[in-house]
């Protein structure tokens, strides 16, 4: 899994960087509206992560730093922070299903 975020992450750098030079200097029609678009809607998509992961995020020591890497690398940045809490995962069958007597 590690190495399918860092190969992730390398492909997102690389998509940003060409959606960057598309808007300093916008490739030929119809190729750098559907790249805009492209790049706008990953962006409102990796905003959504930001809302959905908010509380994960906020548990970082830096929190603000993970933030930034989640608007720039989605999905495959979540991959790679350290797991929640293991005290809020059930440890005994009572525990995760109440009883039924």
């Amino acid at each position: 899994m590690r190495i399918l975020a860092g190969l992730g992450k390398l492909l997102a750098t690389l998509f940003w960087c060409v959606v960057l030079i598309n808007l300093i200097s916008p490739y030929a029609q119809p190729f750098a509206q559907l790249l805009t678009l492209a790049g706008a809607v990953v962006l409102c998509l990796h905003l959504a992560e930001l809302v959905l992961f908010n509380a994960l995020l906020g548990a970082q020591p830096r929190a603000a730093v993970e933030r930034a890497k989640v608007l720039v690398f989605g999905m495959f940045h979540v991959w790679s922070l350290p797991a929640a809490e293991a005290s809020a995962v059930p440890t005994n069958a009572e525990e995760a299903a109440p009883c039924a007597s």
